[in-house]
């Protein structure tokens, strides 16, 4: 069931899904308002005389010139989209794309204007006039005009998203709101049950317990998308067996590669192995679904290019600093779990390799810091954003996490920063942290 739910985000991912729903309701529509049409005569006297139209020549007109207008526009905004994704991909990196791309407005714009270039299309071929039997579907062709009223006021909305959406601080704050919603509903309720990560537990005594060891292998190369835990535990526990994952979402796959081992009194059958082979998903991308770090490394990118002497942006890459602090100091707090998984029988089912606050931090903050050498400002501001952090965290290993980032930091300050005023700002704030 996960599984298809993952399949299911990705197809609502894609840029065509939405437009291609749109121009089926519009087909749709077309038939039903043209039977309503056929079923139904209305009184051309009183008001509706100035809104519906009562002659053939005028309803070809009229359609003719919205299906025209309206392929026409549809042309322009797939060119201005496309515009936008260009400059996106210069400024702020190709993987930022799909960001673009996944934005709802570009897709109901697209999808509106063919879907009623197309609507206008088929109500026009509805129209007949000729000695034996006159058809105007009046009705359909005065929602066509409503249509239209709408899609130039959705053209007017469009132009001002497309404007305001390449700016950095919007692009920024964008991908921010992503990874804070990303990280509250990443990690589900319990899969089996969760130790608590100051227990110890003797993996190697249980593993003894095993007769049998079978290797799992990667049945193609690409990027780890995806993992059914769930079903993943169920099947497991149905062969009465452990199994070790050596790789998390996010990681790359090589064909062949040893991903795993399963643990079992008895040998697995191949059709039993594969079944649980196929709770992987892998694909040739990356995606955000299961991966934080994935959508932490596009904040980290703008942050990387904004910091490139071609660029030199700093106040940018404060920005992404920022945002970045603020999903650590969630993630300060988060409960994170546990590698090992067990079931309800409280028998111990999977030790798989887990996200955890130090990986994340260094994902978050190792690549910026590398290339923030010779920008005092953003060394500082790295600085300051560990000992924010440090004000959310609760446990030795996060502190120690931050501390070797702050070392790290002041490592670069000393060697980038001339300026003996900075250094002393810098040094000043990494007694906060290094001294707590």
């Amino acid at each position: 069931m996960k599984k298809l739910l993952f399949y299911w985000k990705q197809l609502k991912a894609t840029f065509w899904f939405l437009p291609m729903l749109i121009i089926s309701f519009s087909i749709f529509l077309s038939v039903g308002l043209v039977s309503l049409d056929n079923n139904i005569n209305i009184s051309f006297e009183g008001w509706l005389r100035f809104f519906l139209v009562n002659s053939s020549d005028s309803a070809r007109s009229i359609l003719t010139t919205i299906s025209g207008a309206m392929i026409g526009v549809a042309g322009t905004v797939f060119s201005v989209t496309l515009v936008a994704l260009t400059l996106a991909s210069s400024q702020f990196g190709p993987r930022l794309i799909k960001n673009f791309m996944y934005v709802k407005l570009n897709q109901i714009v697209l999808g509106s204007y063919v879907s009623t270039y197309l609507y206008c299309l088929l109500v026009l071929n509805a129209i007949k006039d000729n000695e034996n039997y006159t058809f105007i579907p009046t009705i359909s062709i005065f929602v066509a005009i409503l249509a239209t009223v709408f899609n130039i006021i959705l053209l007017i909305i469009f132009i001002h998203q497309i404007a305001i959406s390449i700016q950095a601080d919007r692009v920024v704050s964008d991908i921010s709101n992503f990874i804070e919603n990303q990280v509250k509903n990443l990690f589900p309720d319990k899969i089996g049950e969760y130790m608590n990560e100051d227990m110890f537990i003797d993996t190697a005594k249980i593993i003894s317990q095993y007769k049998h060891s079978t290797i799992l292998k990667s049945p193609k190369s690409g990027y780890l998308q995806n993992i059914d835990n769930q079903a993943l535990l169920k099947i497991v526990e149905k062969h009465d067996s452990l199994i070790e994952i050596n790789y998390k979402t996010g990681d790359f796959f090589v064909k062949d590669l040893e991903i795993g081992v399963i643990h079992s009194h008895e040998l697995w059958e191949e059709n039993a192995i594969n079944q649980l082979i196929g709770q992987f998903v892998i694909g040739k991308t990356k995606t955000s679904q299961q991966d934080i770090e994935f959508s932490i490394h596009q904040m980290v990118e703008i942050a990387a290019r904004a910091l490139s002497t071609g660029v030199n942006d700093p106040y940018t890459a404060i920005s992404c600093v920022d945002h970045l602090t603020a999903v650590m100091c969630y993630l300060a707090e988060a409960q994170f779990p546990s590698k090992y998984r067990y079931d309800q029988s409280k028998q111990l089912r999977v030790i798989a390799e887990n996200l955890d606050f130090e990986g994340v931090l260094d994902a978050a903050f190792n690549q910026i810091r590398q290339f923030s050498t010779g920008s005092t400002a953003v060394i500082i501001r790295l600085m300051e954003a560990q000992i924010t952090i440090l004000k959310f965290t609760k446990t030795k290993s996060h502190k120690k996490a931050l501390i070797k980032h702050a070392e790290m930091i002041l490592t670069v300050g000393k060697q980038t920063i001339k300026e003996k005023n900075d250094l002393d700002d810098l040094e000043e704030r990494a007694k906060k942290i290094l001294n707590n």
